[in-house]
């Protein structure tokens, strides 16, 4: 069954001002699409289920990226092409970078919108360990004015959040002070590009004299969203990485996720593949040979 048109209202008002007074006026019952690469997926499968839809696209106040003395402010509509292109990306937040090319093709990164990554919510979504390993934050906009979440508090179950029916993604802010962490970023899925990951894992850690000091590791595919491991991080704080760290991790990991079967794999898969990438991950910090 495919989609009909007929069964939908598209409106563009062309600016974030009048956007937010449509959303205010009718609080829930307007969809926001940007690039449109997965709405118009479900569109085209007969799924979509929005009968008004209000576009984003050409919206100039949420396609920004702005590097800040402190801050790395990414607009909610900054295409995954408009990431891979920012030097600033490139250096200082590589795992970001690297996230926007596992985007599909060339042609879904030219549409496919940060912002549109995040409030999909998919517990596969590419660029969600990055932002978690990265300490963002999230901005959020409406008529009331903004207000900002850690990005580990945003998604509250299965393709939700703490949006509000009024409210649009506005922003992603990333604390420019990863210069000195070690960092890591690997995706395993059927095929090296255009596969939906069936586990990817994201860190950051900090070490002096081979002590943790700062980490955070973060995952897709292992829970009904996206997630970061708070009690995985908590079994390598402040300890030197030995093998029986290595495997308290990885017992906290495993204690930790919630994969589930599905088309593109098993749950006992991904529980394996995951702790071998966190030991990967763990063994290639201790022995200095990941990008600082």
């Amino acid at each position: 069954m495919r989609g009909n048109p007929a069964m939908h209202d598209l409106v563009a008002p062309g600016s974030l001002g009048a956007v937010l007074d449509l959303l205010a006026a009718e609080p829930g019952i307007w969809t926001p699409i940007a690039g449109g690469t997965e709405l118009m997926v479900a569109f085209s499968a007969g799924r979509l289920n929005a009968p008004k839809l209000v576009s984003l696209w050409g919206i100039s106040d949420l396609r920004t990226i702005q590097a800040n003395s402190d801050t790395m402010a990414i607009g909610a509509a900054a295409t995954f092409l408009d990431l891979r292109r920012d030097a600033v990306i490139a250096t200082e937040f590589p795992l970001l970078a690297r996230a926007a090319s596992w985007i599909g093709s060339v042609a879904n990164q030219s549409r496919a919108t940060l912002g549109g990554n995040l409030v999909n919510g998919s517990p596969a979504a590419d660029s969600s360990p990055a932002l978690f390993a990265y300490d963002a934050e999230i901005e959020m906009i409406s008529v009331r004015g903004t207000r900002r979440v850690p990005y580990s508090q945003f998604h509250t179950g299965y393709k939700r959040n703490v949006l509000a029916p009024d409210e649009l993604l506005y922003a992603i802010h990333l604390p420019r002070r990863f210069a000195r962490h070690r960092q890591y970023l690997r995706k395993v899925g059927t095929r090296r590009a255009m596969a939906i990951a069936k586990v990817a894992l994201g860190a950051t850690a900090l070490l002096e004299k081979n002590t943790v000091q700062e980490i955070r590791i973060s995952a897709a595919s292992l829970a009904p969203y996206p997630t970061r491991l708070f009690d995985t991080e908590a079994a390598l704080l402040g300890k030197a990485i030995t093998r029986e760290t290595v495997l308290a991790a990885r017992s906290a990991l495993l204690a930790e996720v919630k994969p589930i079967d599905d088309i593109r794999s098993t749950a006992e898969y991904r529980r394996r593949v995951a702790v071998n990438l966190l030991e990967e991950f763990l063994l290639e910090l201790r022995r200095g040979e990941l990008h600082a």
